[in-house]
């Protein structure tokens, strides 16, 4: 990348997991009633022919790592595990009571916070209590976010004869300066441990994930550790840019100055060198962020134009509804999105009234539903057309007029009815979204509430 293409194409931006993005949902259109309407809609049409997903956000963790923005608790008292386990299966009950048909879950992710902060046996009783209320779809793809330091042998037998067979381990950076920075300490010996493990215990797709940009980061710290990783040879690589928004998440991102996070030419070196370290050691470039190995499936429903993305991230299947389950968790029913309450008495409390415990969300219009076609088109084949009557839409031309410029900078491609983002234009991808987003075209923030787009 130009030097120049990155002073002018590096704003800040969505990172795109929906359309419209959180920041732009209408809340004074959404309610309760508006919420379960859509999800019984979509799930009328779609639980049979592809089953649902679900995400389960599992919020605890035992010491803060600077890096993160995620919504967490922190804690060592082990004992919240069983209360909180509770509470999900209460959550569920209410969806299943109210969905009335029984679910075919063909999805499953355990997020967090730190999933593996749970007793194996807890997770159990988890998985457990949903499918008394479900049943697996005949080729389920069930995964789970791994820390490293905690994850055992019991966790990965248990889930894995649970259905899961995929798991990401957060890697970030194996430089001690940078993990002390990020207070993420946790050495080389216990990736491959947990990696070994996995890949001996039978799960079929094993995930790294890589940050760059992070604090006191040197260019030899992200070579040494796509080496390290690649030593592993895990199936995917998510190779992540460290967001630094600390005016959002607070004092969590504040263990360090803004000037030790590498920026500017900094920054684009580390994810240039990076990104070809990785090409270069067989991993194919994926959407954005990912690299996965030609066997990995991630890798094939790029190829076949199955892959999707949502809250979860990059997903290797589509499901027209997604329910989020948990503390902030949020859900998709395709017409409309809903979160749930983000601090956990609230969350609890909404539970002992046997109240669903959404607290915000919205309701997609035509416009939105169109719109978000595109932008995961994009995001997901680097190309989109308008030419099916279903996809075109009044405002194309302010579209085109915004990409225009994107064209002469050899970012994209302009056909009859169609567009095409070019190598050189994959690391601005989101950049490229942006011109399809009405709704930001229409409304620029006053202050700055996304991270950096390059």
């Amino acid at each position: 990348m130009a030097l120049s293409l990155i002073q002018k194409y590096n704003v800040a931006g969505p990172r795109y997991t929906s359309y419209p993005t959180v920041p732009y949902w209408d809340s004074t259109l959404f309610s309760a009633d508006k919420w379960s309407e859509s999800l019984l809609k979509s799930y009328a049409e779609s639980n049979h022919t592809e089953g649902i997903s679900l995400y389960i956000h599992l919020p605890f963790c035992e010491s803060l790592c600077t890096f993160c923005g995620c919504h967490k608790r922190i804690t060592k008292r082990h004992e919240m595990e069983a209360p909180y386990i509770d509470a999900v299966l209460k959550e569920w009950e209410l969806y299943t009571d109210f969905l009335v048909e029984r679910p075919i879950i063909k999805e499953i992710h355990l997020g967090g916070g730190t999933p593996t902060f749970f007793r194996p046996t807890e997770l159990q009783r988890l998985i457990e209590g949903i499918f008394a209320r479900a049943t697996k779809a005949a080729e389920p793809e069930f995964s789970f976010e791994g820390h490293p330091n905690n994850t055992t042998e019991a966790h990965l037998r248990i889930l894995y004869n649970l259905g899961f067979r995929r798991v990401s381990y957060g890697v970030q950076d194996y430089s001690p300066k940078v993990q002390q920075a990020i207070h993420r300490v946790q050495p080389y010996e216990n990736v491959k441990r947990v990696t070994e493990a996995a890949r001996s215990i039978g799960y079929t797709s094993i995930s790294h994930d890589l940050v760059f940009g992070l604090p006191f980061q040197t260019l030899d710290d992200v070579l040494y550790t796509i080496d390290r990783s690649n030593s592993l040879r895990p199936d995917r690589i998510a190779f992540y840019s460290y967001a630094h928004v600390p005016w959002i998440k607070g004092s969590g991102q504040r263990g360090f100055k803004d000037e030790d996070v590498p920026s500017g030419d900094v920054k684009r070196q580390l994810y240039e060198t990076g990104k070809k370290h990785l090409l270069e050691a067989g991993y194919i470039e994926i959407g954005m962020d990912h690299f996965a190995l030609p066997s990995d499936s991630m890798y094939k429903a790029f190829v076949s134009h199955n892959l999707h993305r949502n809250f979860m991230g990059y997903t290797a299947s589509k499901t027209q509804v997604m329910i989020g389950l948990g503390m902030s968790s949020i859900s998709d029913s395709w017409y409309g999105f809903a979160q749930n309450e983000k601090d956990l008495e609230v969350y609890y409390a909404r539970l002992e009234k046997n109240e669903i415990p959404v607290f915000r969300g919205h309701i997609l219009n035509a416009e939105d539903l169109i719109i978000r076609r595109h932008i995961l088109n994009l995001m997901c084949s680097f190309t989109t057309s308008w030419e099916e009557p279903s996809l075109q839409f009044p405002e194309i031309n302010e579209v085109l007029a915004h990409l225009k410029e994107m064209e002469n900078d050899g970012l994209v491609e302009i056909g009859k009815n169609r567009i095409e983002v070019t190598d050189r234009g994959k690391p601005f991808i989101r950049n490229i979204c942006m011109a399809f987003d009405l709704r930001l075209q229409r409304k620029i923030p006053d202050t700055k509430i996304f991270s950096m787009t390059v």
